[in-house]
């Protein structure tokens, strides 16, 4: 089941139509495992409290970023991909109100339970699923807390939003342990280490690694029709994002595959034919163009994917979470 929900833009007034959530897992090297400070045995990444510590810090400094608007306050608190979308929102929320957001609505999280990996070595990373006052009462809030070092306080890089039926069951050891996979897993019909670069040439090319879908077939669809329409022309461009904050994080599910998270980076570049205007209406695309709408505009957008990459067959998307990041007029 695919949804369309975000955390900012459900359940109040002035919320951002453009950034469309359509999160589990660590930062993974070749090996899967990175050493600091001579740090070699497996162990959990998080103890239980340490993990509801956590998700409580999380939801206090989000909730005081969205009441006004001010990405200072939740800066610390996310990372990677969900830092970059949460930003453009919240900069587009302050210009259009810089005196705090009129329609805010805390967002509220319950019935949390954590999914913690054994690995050795930082960054360490679990995740935690919850519901939420917002949308579908049934629906899985599922956040992605890593830790770079020890200096370091856990942050969500990613957020999903999922329905019941779509929340996988985990590998986990007889202690209730989980298993991450590593970022070159062989045993994965698409190496996460390689996911972000294989969803933008499908995107370009089309192929068949990845399953029909909203977020496949469909969006190449809809591209193709919107690349030219009298007056307007469409060019996208596509780029993966592996490094850093942005690798893919993967845990691995009792029918040999696993549910992993990545990263890409998306653009967009409207051009008007001559004597024809590009209006901007949406005063949250507005806030964020710098230089004059004349004859083009570029949206840039980051987007994060949450897909089952499976033993064997195609890769199946259940979320897509994207946010407009910057936009260019020329």
């Amino acid at each position: 089941m695919l949804r369309s929900l975000s955390p900012r833009t459900l359940g109040g007034r002035g919320r951002f139509a453009l950034a469309t959530t359509v999160a589990a897992a660590v930062s993974m090297t070749a090996s899967g495992c990175v050493v600091v400070h001579g740090e070699r045995e497996v162990v959990p990444t998080a103890t239980r409290a340490e993990a509801a510590h956590a998700l409580k810090d999380f939801l206090t400094a989000y909730n005081k970023a969205d009441k006004t608007y001010d990405r200072s306050q939740d800066a610390d608190r996310v990372t990677g991909a969900l830092a970059a979308i949460d930003g453009g929102k919240l900069e587009a929320g302050h210009r259009n109100n810089p005196n705090g957001n009129p329609g805010h609505v805390p967002l509220k999280l319950s019935d949390a339970t954590f999914t913690i990996p054994k690995k050795a070595g930082w960054p360490r990373w679990f995740v935690a699923d919850t519901h939420a006052n917002k949308g579908s009462v049934d629906a899985h809030w599922l956040f992605v807390f890593t830790r770079s070092d020890p200096d370091k306080v856990w942050a969500v890089s990613y957020l999903t939003i999922l329905g019941a039926d779509d929340v996988p069951t985990f590998e986990k050891d007889k202690d209730g342990w989980a298993e991450p996979v590593t970022a070159d897993d062989t045993a994965l019909a698409v190496r996460p280490r390689g996911l972000s670069a294989a969803y933008t040439s499908y995107l370009r090319n089309g192929g068949d690694a990845f399953a029909p879908g909203t977020h496949t077939s469909q969006w190449r669809d809809t591209r193709l029709k919107n690349a030219r329409k009298p007056g307007l022309a469409r060019q996208y461009l596509d780029e993966p994002l592996t490094s850093g904050t942005y690798a893919p994080v993967g845990l691995r599910t009792t029918d040999g595959g696993a549910l992993v998270f990545f990263a890409t980076r998306h653009y967009e570049k409207q051009t008007a034919a001559p004597g024809v205007n590009i209006n901007v209406s949406d005063a949250n695309i507005k806030a964020l163009v710098t230089g004059e709408v004349k004859q083009s505009l570029t949206l840039e957008f980051v987007s994060n994917q949450a897909v089952l990459d499976p033993a064997r067959g195609k890769v199946r998307f259940l979320s897509r979470v994207v946010g407009l990041t910057g936009a260019k007029g020329e």
